[in-house]
């Protein structure tokens, strides 16, 4: 059972339609006009529209367009008596599924909307499958387990189905630019383009250009008429990185796009409207920004529909050896190199440090020691001097002969709580224990002593 609407000003026409394929077991809707067809379509779920091309107010070419706007996923049928070859073609050719030609028998007609909804039904299962593979592409490349992260992914599925605005925030290197193409891929607009600007890169001139195109001789260089990264994105998404680096004055012009959909080119007067998606990314506290007057508070609720923090690396020690291990896959690929892992020291280096340029930073120190590494296994020499410098490097323990495994025991503590500066959690990691038996450990040393 499929839901059609009929729009046809003939009222015998759309009776003897209804009648027909409320038999077949389809629920039928009748409008007698485009403007009376639109004010159902808003509120009414269509599968196929069965449209005639000629009628008063709104001919069917012009409600078929307004309908692929409103709701792309209809299939529609054009019927007419008064169509020529042309015209027919032209309708085909902007996207009507089928025309059919007054007087028509009413077989003819069923065969029609078979054939309609057959096509829709693969047209929806391939978008189904599509849609699934952009979702399987986007998550590849997003890393970790770490409880934090996995909220992230949770949150990232959620929030990508919907039309909603995302604020990224995070410190450099955290992986922002990755977060938001997970969040295109696995959305609707998947299949339309993802454009990119880095708001911190220009100066406000150029930044508005960029946006917003501009027309020939609008200013000196403008040698042609460009387009901008709005029109660029219709259909699909705009990832402002460094949002918060962007001036005030460029802040009202992007405030008002958010609001309305629409702009002009620099040097002109046409107003263009665009269907685009805003994911902002920021490193810094935006907040604070606008408390200090630097960033416009009405432009930051706009943004701040739906807010997601990117911890920094030093927070996920459970993700670096993923990352690693993802990055000596990578590397090894590209250099074809037969690198098979890390050494246990270079590991406990990589979880000791505290990663100031975080994914990034683990990236580049990856590929730099697989450039370097000339043996099966990465070793501290593949590393550079401010990762195996102390406190970063792996300390070790000299026990002598005779010592008691209390003793032992006791000493590595000791030794890891000084290496973790007194942190009890970062402790009970390295030393592969919960942090409950870290604490009962601690308790009978306190007892034994006192």
């Amino acid at each position: 059972m499929a839901r059609i609407m009929i729009v046809d000003d003939d009222m015998n026409t759309c009776q003897s339609l209804t009648t027909a394929l409320s038999k077949e077991g389809h629920q039928v809707f009748e409008a007698h006009s485009g403007k009376e067809a639109l004010e159902r379509i808003r509120s009414q779920e269509v599968d196929l529209a069965v449209i005639d091309l000629m009628m008063p107010g709104m001919n069917g070419l012009e409600f078929f367009q307004t309908l692929k706007a409103l709701r792309p996923e209809v299939i529609s049928i054009m019927i007419s008596a008064q169509a020529t070859v042309e015209v027919a073609v032209s309708a085909i050719k902007s996207g009507i599924y089928d025309f059919i030609t007054k007087p028509f028998r009413l077989g003819e007609f069923k065969k029609a909307i078979t054939k309609a909804l057959e096509a829709q039904s693969l047209l929806i299962e391939n978008r189904r499958l599509r849609q699934a593979l952009r979702e399987k592409a986007s998550f590849s490349k997003i890393i970790g387990k770490s409880p934090a992260f996995v909220q992230i992914l949770d949150l990232v599925s959620k929030v990508a189905p919907t039309r909603s605005t995302v604020l990224l925030s995070g410190g450099s290197g955290t992986g922002k630019e990755i977060i938001a193409e997970a969040i295109h891929f696995a959305s609707h607009r998947g299949e339309g383009p993802l454009v990119k600007i880095n708001c911190g890169a220009l100066t406000e001139t150029l930044l508005e250009s960029e946006l917003f195109g501009h027309e020939k001789g609008a200013f000196t260089g403008a040698h042609q008429q460009r387009m901008g990264r709005f029109e660029k994105a219709n259909g699909g998404t705009l990832f402002l990185d460094e949002i918060g680096e962007m001036s005030l004055g460029m802040q009202v012009k992007l405030l008002r796009v958010l609001q309305d959909g629409c702009f002009e080119r620099v040097g002109s007067s046409r107003t263009i409207q665009v269907d685009v998606r805003i994911i902002a990314a920021t490193n810094r506290d935006l907040e604070k920004d606008v408390k200090e007057k630097r960033f416009r508070q009405d432009l930051f609720y706009r943004l701040n529909v739906i807010t997601i923090d990117i911890p920094p690396l030093r927070e996920r020690i459970e993700d670096i050896p993923l990352l690693a291990a993802y990055f000596l896959n990578k590397y090894t690929e590209l250099n074809t190199k037969n690198i098979l892992s890390f050494s246990q020291e270079v590991h406990q280096v990589l979880s000791n440090y505290p990663w100031p340029g975080n994914v990034r930073e683990l990236e580049n120190i990856v590929e730099r020691a697989v450039s370097l590494c000339q043996t099966q296994n990465i070793e501290l020499s593949d590393l550079p001097p401010r990762l195996t410098d102390s406190p970063y490097a792996g300390s070790h323990l000299m026990i002598p002969i005779g010592i008691s495994l209390d003793e032992i025991e006791q000493s590595v503590l000791e030794k890891t709580l000084m290496k973790t500066k007194g942190d009890k959690k970062a402790a009970a990691r390295l030393l592969g224990i919960s942090l409950s038996s870290l604490y009962n450990k601690l308790n009978r040393k306190e007892s034994s002593t006192g």
